[in-house]
């Protein structure tokens, strides 16, 4: 403490030791906080390739159906 204060001593001292703590703990909090969002941001995206995969699945097999009956309906000439 630099200077005597009104302030009990144990409280000004607990209270600057919770202000040291919650600098020690900022950077764990803030990497914590970014591999969380980026762990998201990858989940999402695997989530978006496998609906477009589905989707693009979906699209090719009726194409084939509908190329296939196109196929079917043409008549021989003759």
């Amino acid at each position: 403490m630099a200077y005597p204060t009104a302030v009990n001593d144990q409280t000004t001292d607990s209270i600057a030791e919770a202000g040291v703590a919650v600098l020690g703990v900022v950077p764990a909090v803030a990497t914590a906080n970014l591999m969380s969002a980026t762990s998201d941001a990858l989940a999402l995206a695997a989530h978006n390739a496998t609906s477009a995969q589905q989707q693009m699945n979906t699209l090719a097999s009726t194409a084939t159906v509908v190329g296939v009956a196109i196929l079917n309906s043409v008549k021989p000439k003759g």
